[in-house]
């Protein structure tokens, strides 16, 4: 980049089911520790970006969300920006305070992603996400997304017979694609459960913390094959927040520079029309290319990923296209222990979204706050020793035969 842009701050509310309390107190949490993190005062802020994406669908509040979520908080004046880019929504206000910054129009932003899903009216909960992908030609997106898995027979039994997002099938036609296409086995699926919920274990914000062992992620209740309840994200409640600065907003700041991380890319990514098996083409693999370029930086430099995992499957997919693992072998490296803490390219430290929780307005901030966590050295029994450089790849909807957008980040100390 040619104006340095860096992270001053980051806070992150616990993930998890918050029934009693509402996205203004959620925001309210996040932002204060941001705050507090940068040693930055409220009147210092030039702008706000404000990522959330249900809080329409859920409580009928649109248009104005972010106003007054942060004019309850006595953030008032400053230019406060909208931002609903289905799960990627986080990071995408997240992209748009750095541009901002680089533009010149502030010298210090706040990026605040907030999210309320989890209701006793399972109904309205789960119909959240239907609006994810094209509604005037659902039942022709639903067929060219289910033929992906075609191949692949399910076991008897491998459905569950309870409700659940039609998401879940998405992801599951995509993973018996990578099954048939690459030789991928349920249980290295398994594999990269197993290894987020350990990792989630040492998490305090995680929304799960109990560790599974490989047997039993196969042998948990089915979702839909090859998924089990363990490899896919809960349904959650959280926020998560940044503050941007240049140069110069950093020179105003009450904050240790030792711990300031530098912002090295920051890249939005929209997908094209492709054969389903041609990933070389995936809009993640494009996205990725042009940040490593910006950043000046290839795979082989990152030392920690956090990625999309809304399930098992998304991990190995999101950590092949970023080229963190060979086409066809993120299983087997999962299943090999390179992608846990310790091995070749953590990713995930922080439990990913299968156990850290996905209130998707807000996962893309918890991605950052992870990864700004892991670049101080501050992660305690989840650090990745010596991480220098991470990067941060977050998905959103669903457009022809991948998501609709997706985000990539790379960070650097």
């Amino acid at each position: 980049m040619s104006n340095k842009v860096f992270i001053a701050g980051v806070g992150m509310t616990p993930f998890g089911k918050h029934l009693d309390t509402s996205v203004k107190q959620l925001t309210h949490a996040a932002v204060t520790d941001a705050l507090a993190d940068a040693g930055c005062d409220v009147k210092q802020l030039g702008g706000a970006f404000f990522g959330n994406s249900t809080q329409g669908h859920m409580e009928g509040q649109h248009m104005i969300r972010g106003q007054l979520a942060l004019r309850a908080m006595g953030i008032e004046s400053i230019p406060v920006i909208n931002v609903e880019n289905a799960c990627a929504s986080a990071s995408s206000a997240f992209h748009l305070a750095v541009n901002y910054v680089m533009a010149g129009a502030a010298d210090i932003v706040l990026a605040v992603g907030a999210e309320k899903m989890f209701s006793t009216d399972k109904a309205r909960m789960f119909s959240a996400f239907d609006g994810a992908w094209d509604v005037h030609d659902t039942e022709n997106s639903k067929r060219r997304l289910l033929q992906m898995g075609e191949g692949i027979v399910p076991p008897e039994g491998s459905i569950s017979p309870k409700p659940y997002s039609v998401f879940m099938d998405i992801y599951a036609s995509m993973g018996r694609m990578h099954m048939r296409e690459y030789g991928t086995t349920q249980r290295q699926f398994a594999a990269v459960s197993a290894k987020n919920h350990m990792h989630s274990v040492h998490n305090p914000n995680a929304q799960y913390r109990q560790p599974y062992l490989i047997e039993e992620i196969l042998s948990a209740p089915p979702i839909t094959y090859p998924l089990t309840l363990p490899m896919c994200s809960p349904v959650s409640d959280g926020a998560a927040a940044a503050i941007v600065c240049n140069e110069a907003g950093l020179k105003r700041l009450n904050v240790n520079r030792a711990r300031v991380i530098q912002v090295l890319a920051s890249v939005i990514q929209t997908g094209t029309d492709r054969p389903a098996t041609a990933l070389e083409h995936h809009l993640v693999r494009k996205g990725a290319a042009r940040a490593y370029e910006i950043a000046g930086v290839g795979p082989k430099d990152v030392s920690v990923a956090e990625v999309h995992d809304a399930t098992a499957i998304g991990e190995v997919i999101q950590s092949e296209v970023l080229g963190l693992c060979e086409p066809g072998m993120g299983g087997a490296c999962a299943e090999r222990g390179e992608t846990a803490i310790g091995g070749r390219i953590p990713i995930n430290p922080s439990g990913g979204l299968e156990s850290k929780g996905h209130p998707i307005g807000a996962t893309g901030l918890g991605q950052i706050y992870e990864l700004v966590v892991q670049l101080r050295g501050e992660a305690g029994p989840r650090q990745v020793e010596g991480a220098r450089i991470a990067i941060a790849e977050n998905g959103g909807g669903l457009c022809g035969v991948e998501e609709a957008v997706a985000s990539i980040t790379i960070l650097g100390q």
